[in-house]
């Protein structure tokens, strides 16, 4: 537009000085030549105003030129200002955000979400997620977690909620099925040392029952009876020992909510087992594999977190379409942030603006203020020039009108 301008200018002036010299041959060409002229100096004219707002014309200290570099600062206090009067006061948002539904907004964008929106928010969720995961130090994240896990199972008394489970699980005769695996836990024991059982009474036998080969019928009397005994309690539910079996769990549960010895016994072994090297190693085996699992799940484009996250945004952007309630309760959430971010920031965002437009140097304001409105401010000087010969057509008319 600038180029545009100039040739105009340059045209004006190769038909002023070409119809010079044609003004006796025809009084047409004295309107052509009066156009010219005038355009010119409106041309000339709009060109000085033009350039009198970002640098000196010709590089001439004239007074009242450059007058954006000359001004920056004032121009920044103006903007702030201006800025603050008229977008920053906590009347303006609240009446701008009262028009707006942001939660509707919001909803229809997480529904249909063009272009792929939606994966993209979720992907971009994931990413994040993976990230912090791998940024942060294993051994000092896994050592942070394991103390946290520490510091409130330690204030948590495991031994009440223990009997509880227990009292809960004999009420509804779900420690059965337990008695039953342990006494068949038992027989498979018995039977997997029984060379142990034997070398043990033969070891404690006389000399006269291990001469006379008595040792040997002991044992296997021991054992039978041993298996004998485990079979009966498996097979009868009424039997005696069973029934000592379930009477020492429903004391073992009662003493664990009511006894404090048994409590302060649990806790104490609790404690031990938490200040245990080997347990803080395996959580810290646990910890990491767990990591290393959620980094790669998070990273699986085809992973249930993608797709959770997915499912999750689209209910959330369907129940903010549909729920007129939710709506209201979301947009007045926003307008209150958005005044209370104006009522309490709007003076440091309106001092950054300013400061920000102070640091400026005087080229950078320009330039920027130039590539912003030039090519308007470049029209100016084409309807100057146009303008210009339009009125100088109308004077030399006038001229020859009058005697």
């Amino acid at each position: 537009m600038r180029l545009t301008a100039t040739a105009m200018l340059v045209l004006m002036a190769a038909i002023f000085l070409a119809t010079h010299r044609l003004l006796d041959l025809h009084p047409a060409w004295g309107y052509v030549h009066a156009f010219a002229e005038a355009a010119m100096v409106g041309g000339l004219a709009d060109w000085f105003a033009v350039t009198a707002l970002f640098r000196h014309p010709l590089g001439l200290p004239i007074p009242h030129t450059a007058i954006i570099p000359e001004n920056k600062d004032r121009i920044a206090d103006t903007m702030a200002q201006f800025l603050r009067d008229n977008f920053l006061t906590p009347a303006v948002v609240a009446r701008r955000m009262h028009a707006m539904n942001m939660a509707r907004a919001m909803g229809d964008f997480l529904v249909r979400a063009p272009g792929g929106a939606q994966s993209r928010i979720g992907a971009g969720a994931a990413e994040l997620f993976a990230g912090v995961l791998e940024s942060l130090d294993p051994d000092r994240l896994g050592g942070q977690v394991r103390s946290g896990l520490k510091h409130q199972l330690e204030r948590f008394e495991v031994a009440p909620l223990l009997g509880q489970m227990l009292e809960a699980a004999i009420a509804d005769k779900r420690h059965l099925p337990l008695i039953d695996s342990i006494i068949r836990w038992a027989g498979l024991t018995l039977e997997d040392n029984e060379d142990m059982v034997r070398a043990m009474i033969h070891e404690r036998a006389n000399a006269l029952l291990r001469w006379t080969g008595l040792d040997e019928r002991l044992a296997n009397s021991v054992l039978d009876g041993l298996y004998r005994l485990l079979a009966e309690v498996l097979v009868d539910p009424e039997h005696p020992l069973r029934r000592k079996i379930e009477e020492g769990l429903e004391q073992t549960a009662h003493d664990l909510v009511h006894d404090p010895a048994t409590r302060e016994k649990v806790e104490r072994m609790k404690r031990e087992l938490l200040d245990n090297p080997a347990v803080a190693e395996w959580w810290q085996g646990v910890w990491e594999r767990l990591r290393t699992r959620l980094v790669a799940t998070a990273r699986d484009p085809d992973s249930a977190l993608d797709g959770w996250l997915g499912s999750t945004l689209g209910e959330i952007g369907a129940a903010l379409r549909q729920d007129v309630r939710l709506q209201m309760q979301v947009n007045r959430f926003a307008r209150r942030t958005a005044v209370g971010v104006a009522t309490r920031y709007g003076g440091q965002i309106v001092q950054l603006v300013s400061e920000t437009v102070r640091r400026w140097d005087a080229r950078t304001i320009t330039d920027r203020l130039e590539n912003a409105v030039g090519r308007d401010l470049q029209f100016i000087r084409i309807n100057g020039t146009l303008v210009g010969g339009l009125v100088g057509v109308t004077i030399h008319a006038v001229t020859a009108i009058l005697p």
